[in-house]
Order: structure tokens, then sequence, then C-alpha cells
């Protein structure tokens, strides 16, 4: 900790001259407008970059003070945008829309810097979320149950929006650690939002995440210390599990769907089903990657090697139709080889082990660092689960979410830590 480094400090930061509730504004609209509007993620990306600029003088110094901590995340993504420009000079016929994704996301850390330099309240995330949150599930359920719409997706596809939504509710389930007495009870209803927004979608994979979010309430369960922030959570994740038993939710359906499709597909049966056409797809996607597991490859390439394995007769037609290959993996696999994969993996990794030794090494901190180290956790824990039945990158939005809430939620650790460190 560097010694200069005083509650003055922070006291002063807090007195910049640009205007702070700006920063707030952004911080609570990200989530809020996430999935009831088309833009409102790009437009708060674009609020954060002029911030960023204009936050630079204020945040060099608390971002020079964090930089050993964060450098693994910044070399993960600068590395994914290095890799992707290593793509378009290997294959010139790429476009530049081949760099969008990798280059927003790394255009993000002005998320950061606009939070280190205003140092804006952790409230202003929760309140979002739960907005957010809720306004999803409002929003989904009447396509679902008035207008009758058997998989509504919002304003974009029932797999990312029921997503996104559930992803929502776990970190406001994190946010219960950040509210006291009886205010514990609104992330509390944020997270069954969440949870009924995705199941209206009739999304299956996000169940997944669920399974990995029990885990890691387990493992971190000690940091919920008030009585009425554990039975909120527990009465939270009891409630996610219960929606199975409730014919009206469509959960047991589609998950017993879901089993019949694997069955009837591994005995040779109709194989054009939802889960039928991923698996035939991941059969494919191994298949190629087996063919050039170093090479970085283009749409046009794979493409005709998907032809020709069905041809062959060893891939079945439908795999043609596809956009992508159902999972985050084996897409990174086909389309960037081994070297992709591992590059992809450290935008996962780098951010997994930055919350995670905040929480290890502040076992005794207050809820304002642990609350959003555990919700960075969830949102790490639950891309990577999205992204094991689907592309859960294949959008920008579901993309400049993901970069922008982890920045957001790395600048509110490292600030409260400081807070914490300086009282």
């Amino acid at each position: 900790m560097n010694n200069t480094f005083t509650k003055k400090n922070i006291l002063q930061n807090n007195a910049l001259s640009y205007p702070s509730y700006l920063i707030h504004s952004l911080v609570f609209l990200l989530p809020c407008l996430a999935l009831v509007t088309k833009s409102g993620v790009s437009l708060a990306g674009f609020g954060f970059l002029l911030a960023g600029m204009l936050c630079w003088r204020a945040a060099k110094a608390p971002l020079v003070r964090h930089l050993t901590e964060i450098r693994w995340v910044l070399t993960a993504l600068l590395l994914s945008f290095a890799f992707a420009l290593a793509g378009m000079l290997w294959h010139p016929e790429l476009h530049l829309r081949a760099l969008e994704k990798p280059a927003r996301m790394a255009f993000s850390v002005t998320v950061l810097l606009a939070v280190l330099a205003v140092r804006p309240g952790r409230k202003a995330l929760w309140w979002g979320l739960i907005a957010g949150a809720m306004a999803g599930a409002v929003f989904i359920c009447y396509q679902r149950w008035s207008l009758g719409i058997e998989r509504p997706g919002g304003l974009i596809n029932a797999i990312t929006f029921g997503d996104i939504q559930l992803c929502m509710g776990m970190m406001c389930l994190a946010g219960v650690l950040d509210f006291k007495g009886r205010q514990a009870v609104w992330p509390a209803l944020g997270a069954l939002a969440g949870l009924l927004g995705s199941v209206a979608t009739g999304t299956r994979g996000g169940w997944i995440a669920i399974l990995f979010a029990a885990v890691l309430f387990v493992k971190y369960g000690h940091f919920l210390r008030a009585r009425a922030a554990k039975a909120l959570a527990v009465a939270a994740l009891a409630l996610m599990v219960s929606t199975y038993f409730i014919d009206q939710t469509g959960a047991r359906e589609r998950l017993e769907q879901g089993v019949t499709e694997v069955k009837t597909y591994f005995d040779g049966g109709n194989a054009y089903t939802n889960v039928g056409v991923r698996l035939e797809l991941w059969k494919g996607a191994l298949m190629l990657a087996e063919r050039h597991p170093w090479r970085i490859s283009t749409t046009g390439e794979i493409e005709a090697e998907l032809a020709e394995e069905v041809r062959a007769g060893r891939l079945q037609s439908f795999v043609l139709e596809a956009e992508h290959f159902h999972n985050d993996i084996l897409q990174v696999l086909v389309y960037g080889g081994v070297p992709g994969l591992l590059v992809w993996l450290g935008t996962l990794i780098a951010p997994f082990l930055f919350f995670a030794r905040i929480l290890k090494t502040h076992e005794s901190a207050s809820p304002a660092v642990t609350a959003p180290a555990l919700a960075g956790l969830l949102l790490v824990i639950g891309y990577f689960s999205f992204g094991l039945t689907e592309v859960i990158y294949w959008s920008i939005m579901s993309t400049m979410f993901y970069a922008q809430m982890l920045f957001l939620l790395m600048g509110l650790c490292l600030n409260a830590r400081d807070e914490g460190d300086a009282a």
C-alpha cells in the first residue's frame, strides 16, 4: 500500500470538478437498460468511454497503484485483441469487423478509469441490477404468458436474454451482503426476478450456472454474517430450485425434454431437436479441430470443411444451417485453434483469479469489498456456464455487458478496499 494514499486523497477525488452524478447514472443505467432497450449497453459503453477520457488525469494515480493487481486482466484483453489482429494479417480477406469485439472489450477499461477517478457509490450498481432484473422479468413474463410466445426473447433472443437475466439475478444475490436489515429484501427480490425471467424464456443452459452459484455460496457463505442475509440468500436459492416443481414455469418439462433428446440422439433416432442439433454440431466441431488444432480459420474455410464432412456422410446436413457451434470453447477452438482457446480462457481465468484473490485476502473485510468481489465471481462463472451450451459472446451486447460489468466490479472492489485501508 502506498503510504501517500490517505483518506484525504479519497475526499479530494470525490470533490473533482466534473459531475460525479453522470458516472453514478452510467453505473445505474448499464444493468438497468441492458435487457429492455436495444442500445442501452452500447450507450453506457460510449458514456464510460467519454468519462474515462475526461477522468484520465484523476484516474492515473490509482491506476498505477493497482496496476500489479489488474495487470493480468488487462493483458488477457490485450492478447485477445492482438490475436484477432494476427488473424486479420494471416487472412487479409477478413473484414475490420473481426476486431470489433476484442477492441471494444479492451476499450472497456475506461469503465475502470471512471470508477477509480470518481469513486461512485456501490448502491448505484445494486439498484441498477435490481431494477434491470425486475424490468426484464416483467417484460419477458408479459411476452410469455400474456402474448403467448413460447420462447420469448425480449428485444434480442431467448437464450441470450435468459442468460443475462439470470446473471443479473445472481449478482443481485451477492448484493444482499451490502444491504442492512430489511433493505436486504430488495436484492433478494432482484435475484428472484432474475430467475423468473430466465425460466420464462425457456432457456436451459443457464441452469448450469445456478449449480456453480450454489457451490460459490457454500464456499463463501461465511461472508453472509447477518441472519437475515443468510436467510434471504438460502430462500432465493431454494426458490430457484423449486421452479422445477411448478408446472406453469415449464422448467421440469424442458429438463425432461432435454434428457429425452439426448437419449434419442445416442440411440440413433431423430437428431433434429434442440439438443440433438447441439450434439451434432459439437461432434463436427471436434472433427474440424482435430484437422487443424493450431490454425486460425475463416468462416469460409469452416463452412467448406463442414460441407465436406456432410457429403462424406459423417455429419447430418442440418449443421450447415447453424450460425455457430453452440459452445464457446469449441467455437474458439475451431476458429482459433489451441492458441485461440488459450487466449479466450485468459479473459475468464484472469478476472476469476482477481476476484477470488480479493475474497481470499480480505476474509474480515466489510461487505463493501466482498459483495462486488462475489458478484464478479458470479459474473465470470455465469458466462463460462452459459458458454457450455451457447456462444454467449456471439452478440456485441452480451460481450460488452461482460466487459463493462467486469471493469465496473473491479473498480468498486479496489475503491472499497482503499477506503477500508485509509479508515
